[in-house]
């Protein structure tokens, strides 16, 4: 079974393809029943549909190709409910098995819904929340406007830095439809909202940096009272101000204050700069909730420091007490870490309300409070990006990206979405991990036991691509008593607002087959990649509340258990232990796992771990394998480049090998080619052979950093340098100081386990009775 010709079709990874039909059968096989779902995957063939779909009155799902159609009488019973549902006036009357509407045909598992909705209507149905429903009533009455986008500056950010940042803002103006919505802030030890309507000259209303301020106090002293009307029960509208405005209506304004904008860092010796992030997010947020622009908006600070005032607080200013590391967080010695993480984690769920964006570009040698942000970024589907300095192409290339426009010309932003999973009745939802919130609505389908963010049927993204994948967790109902060979069925429902503003809804319908426990193609159906990843994801979600030895037991403990059902051996003999191929790679991607960044948290801080988990958290299951098992390939003049095993051993003085890290990007050349490279032989029309090989990585290379957002850091280093560290620090220890026989190889200096010694002790505890 092809997984990955499968996901083509689909967008969807399982972990197990054919389930057991009772909940201890299904607990036995220790990788929980799960699917990795890519709402938005790009496909070869999806039908644009210009209507509404058709939903069944009972379970709300929506019109399949597993529906049997009843063409005489022209009704359709739903595969979920087994409901009878009448087709509309609105269906052709020539309706017949040669004559189908898209939704209906066998090879589209998925459609899209994409009407045009006229004023007054409900463009989303019963689902969303009421405050989504009303903004889009109001935006329709209105007439469309274009998302919002406010930017957040840091104050103290060096004259080089600003310059990098104002260019940047200055291109994304100038290219923003007319329609979009723009507001400015800065923040030192002060917040500063800029007055975009008032063009006599720069006007600013100052807030306090070290106080949190609730929206309602915000919204009075910015003269915002918009949702006294939604209060009142009446359809709200946007009130007349002048700190966020159509492009349209504040061009000069905002480009003039953008261009005006200067570095205010004030330098006490011995004391960090004044910021107050936590500060200027709420009073952008408190902005976006007031103008009650809730069908898509974005707050996209830029800063290249902690925050040392105010809400959200990272370190104090006195440059004498530490920021804080993993040490101190785990011995409890971060004084502000929790209090910060509670303030965030109550500013995330404002950002679903309002389907608001948090985006955070921090460009800096230190620490900025990533590890902070992480929740508010990582729920609303923001960006995390930490880079080195705002002059570098990583961030230009990143705000280019995320203002790309489509062939149409519209931007490429998917906001105020939501996805919602039906199921038929033997199958119960038990939660998500990634870019997601619970929404918490329940109903029969809903587990008691939550995986992640649980106890719902519908989760909100506030924004997503088209390579946002997000893990959903099931299990089997047993008082449904499934019988083996009968198909069960999920669908998934995503609605969201396309870049012209449109609200669409995508439906993908799959179906699998219940099997018996002893069935075979339980094990032909185990997708080694999926499960790696699903594993992973679970294990960053324990690490927030476990240590990270402790999840490494974990992972280790289901590790053993699933090699002691899955493998072939005889009990008490360690020698006779064998995989089939089917299982075969999965313990490997557990090694590599436990020595991962997302677990080994040894030489990254809190910053460094939190953008990690948060890129694997939301990632699709091919690149989350990269992050975990990187990929190694080897250039050489026998031939074109091959992958070989990611070993010590695979270092050779007269190869070039490519790393890939997902993160980083690592040429590494031999020391033979390293020192014809250094005597200029590429350079000699005789060595063509020397040149083409030299350029051949640096093509690759070149390309992976091109299509990944954001881009990889590049290095390039040759064998015994030390950038060398960063190839090395991945690679298997299968020769150490220890080892006795080195066969020419070069060593790495650890007390690592090599991979050969952790399957030698898992077949040891795995064979035991």
């Amino acid at each position: 079974m092809d997984f990955n010709e499968l996901e083509g079709i689909e967008g969807l990874r399982w972990s197990w393809h054919s389930w057991p039909t009772t909940k201890p059968d299904a607990t036995s096989l220790t990788i929980p029943l799960s699917v990795m779902c890519t709402p938005l995957a790009e496909f070869s063939e999806l039908p644009i549909l210009p209507y509404d779909p058709l939903t069944c009155s009972k379970c709300g799902a929506v019109l399949n190709p597993y529906a049997r159609v009843d063409y005489t009488y022209r009704v359709w019973y739903c595969p979920f409910c087994f409901f009878k549902n009448h087709f509309p006036r609105t269906y052709s009357s020539s309706l017949g098995e040669s004559s189908l509407p898209a939704e209906l045909f066998p090879n589209y598992s998925s459609v899209e819904y994409a009407k045009t909705f006229s004023a007054g209507s409900n463009p989303v149905g019963p689902s969303l929340s009421s405050s989504s429903l009303s903004s889009m009533t109001s935006l329709t009455e209105a007439g469309v406007r274009g998302p919002a986008f406010v930017f957040v500056v840091d104050g103290c950010l060096e004259e080089e830095e600003l310059t990098g940042v104002k260019s940047e803002l200055l291109r994304v103006v100038e290219q923003l439809p007319e329609s979009a919505l723009v507001g400015l802030i800065t923040f030192d030890a002060m917040v500063n909202v800029y007055d975009l309507g008032f063009s006599e000259c720069s006007r600013v209303v100052l807030f306090p940096g070290d106080r949190e301020l609730s929206s309602e106090q915000i919204q009075k002293f910015l003269g915002i009272s918009g949702t006294k009307l939604k209060l009142l029960g009446k359809s709200p509208v946007i009130q007349k101000q002048s700190f966020l405005l159509p492009i349209s209506e504040c061009d000069f304004n905002i480009t003039s204050a953008i261009e005006e904008l200067h570095s205010s860092a004030q330098v006490t010796p011995g004391h960090r700069l004044q910021r107050s992030t936590g500060a200027a997010i709420s009073t952008a947020l408190g902005l976006l909730e007031g103008c009650l622009v809730n069908t898509g908006s974005r707050i996209m600070v830029f800063t290249s420091g902690p925050a040392t005032l105010g809400p959200g607080i990272v370190v104090d200013s006195d440059l004498g007490n530490p920021i804080r590391n993993h040490r101190d967080l785990i011995n409890g010695q971060a004084p502000y870490y929790r209090k910060s993480c509670n303030f965030y984690k109550r500013l995330s769920q404002r950002l679903c309300d309002s389907s608001v964006v948090l985006d955070l570009f921090a460009c800096s040698l230190d620490q900025v409070g990533a590890a902070e942000l992480k929740i508010p970024v990582e729920s609303s589907g923001g960006f995390m990006i930490l880079g080195e300095s705002f002059e570098s192409d990583e961030f230009r290339k990143c705000m280019r990206h995320i203002f790309s426009r489509d062939e149409e010309g519209n931007l490429k932003m998917y906001f105020d979405a939501t996805i919602e999973i039906v199921t038929t009745k033997d199958v119960k939802i038990c939660g998500a991990l990634g870019p997601c919130i619970s929404l918490h609505k329940k109903n029969n389908l809903v587990s008691e036991n939550e995986i992640g963010d649980g106890g719902t049927y519908m989760w909100k993204l506030g924004t997503l691509t088209s390579k946002t994948c997000i893990a959903f967790f099931f299990q089997v109902n047993d008082e449904h008593k499934p019988q083996p060979g009968a198909a069960f069925l999920k669908q998934f429902i995503t609605r969201y607002r396309h870049g012209n503003m449109g609200i669409r809804k995508r439906v993908t319908t799959a179906a699998r087959r219940w099997v018996t426990k002893q069935s075979p193609e339980i094990p032909a159906g185990f997708d080694q990649e999926a499960a790696a990843s699903v594993m992973a994801r679970l294990a960053i979600h324990r690490a927030k509340t476990c240590h990270a030895r402790d999840v490494i037991r974990w992972l280790d403990d289901t590790l053993i258990r699933f090699a002691s059902k899955f493998g072939d051996y005889v009990q008490e003999d360690p020698s006779s232990f064998r995989l089939s191929s089917n299982f075969s790679l999965y313990p490997q991607f557990m090694f590599y796992l436990r020595r991962s960044q997302f677990l080994d948290v040894f030489n990254s801080t809190p910053d460094e771990t939190a953008f990690f988990r948060l890129m694997l958290n939301r990632e699709g299951v091919m690149d989350s394998i990269v992050m975990i098992q990187p990929t190694l390939l080897q250039y050489s003049f026998d031939g074109p480049p091959v992958p070989v095993l990611l070993d010590i051993r695979s270092i050779s003085p007269d190869v070039i090998l490519l790393f890939d890290s997902y993160f980083y990007v690592v040429i590494h050349y031999g020391s033979k080619i390293a020192q014809w490279r250094k005597l200029g032989y590429d350079k000699d029309p005789n060595h063509e052979n020397l040149r083409k090989l030299l350029e051949a990585p640096e093509l690759d290379a070149g390309q992976l950093v091109a299509e990944r957002v954001p881009p990889p850091k590049l290095v390039k280093c040759d064998q015994h340098s030390s950038q060398a560290r960063f190839l090395l620090a991945k690679l298997n220890p299968s020769v150490t100081q220890d080892s006795t026989c080195t066969d020419g190889s070069d060593i790495i200096f650890t007390d690592d386990l090599s991979l050969q010694v952790f399957i030698d002790h898992l077949q040891a505890l795995a064979v035991q009775s």
